[in-house]
């Protein structure tokens, strides 16, 4: 029985993933100045904002805030229209020394008997549907923003587009498991206000079908028949 697969992805301006990178550089920086550092850190952001968070145990100091606004700008929140932006929005550093009772589950003589600490284990798996080893849906939505962002900083073929996106590929599978066609993609996207609306609808749509995806299908060429019903 055929069969419909979605995944969904976010774009490096995502709040989620503005949070995920801030706290992925702030871990980066603390294990290259001291690679027994123990962090756990989190990172929340809103209009304006970014609030710093965790414990950490460490021989170095960090300036996070500068670390935070790198990586702001670095994502392209360089615009103060933006309502959130690298050089103008708060950074609070909530982090504090690690405590005694997590440490102590943690720090062992013998490296290899230490603990993990209160660190959840995740779980997923792999595919060899892609070289990537994940489902061609994902590996599709992943393309998609990446080539979106790179249009973004090129700011030449496409010249309203932010830093935050989302896109979602759905693809049919025939009764054996192969993908046969994808049956919608979505993207969604913050963007300047250039026109009124049902133009700027218009407008992003045929960009898209006409600059982006045959950017994505130059990257995978092999998949290029499965967009042919998805770009009508």
């Amino acid at each position: 029985m055929a069969y419909l697969f979605t995944s969904e992805s976010v774009s490096e301006g995502h709040p989620d993933k503005v949070a995920d990178q801030i706290s992925d550089a702030l871990i980066d920086n603390f294990l290259a100045f001291d690679p027994e550092s123990k962090v756990a850190c989190e990172t929340l952001v809103t209009t304006g904002q970014v609030i710093l968070a965790g414990e950490v145990k460490s021989n170095t100091y960090l300036d996070v805030q500068t670390i935070a606004r790198e990586v702001i700008k670095k994502i392209g929140y360089t615009k103060s229209e933006y309502m959130f932006e690298a050089n103008s929005c708060g950074v609070l550093s909530a982090i504090h020394e690690q405590s005694a009772d997590i440490n102590q589950g943690v720090d062992r003589a013998s490296k290899e008997e230490q603990g993990a600490g209160d660190q959840g284990m995740m779980f997923g798996y792999a595919t060899n549907e892609t070289a990537e080893f994940m489902p061609l849906a994902l590996k599709l939505s992943h393309q998609i923003l990446q080539e979106l962002a790179d249009l973004r900083r090129e700011n030449n073929e496409i010249t309203y587009l932010r830093p935050d996106a989302k896109s979602q590929v759905t693809l049919e599978y025939s009764d054996d498991n192969k993908p046969v066609r994808i049956d919608a993609i979505v993207v969604s996207t913050q963007h300047d206000d250039f026109a009124d609306e049902p133009t700027m609808l218009a407008k992003i749509k045929k960009d898209i079908i006409e600059i982006l995806i045959p950017r994505v299908i130059a990257k995978n060429p092999q998949y290029a028949h499965l967009f042919n019903d998805a770009i009508k």
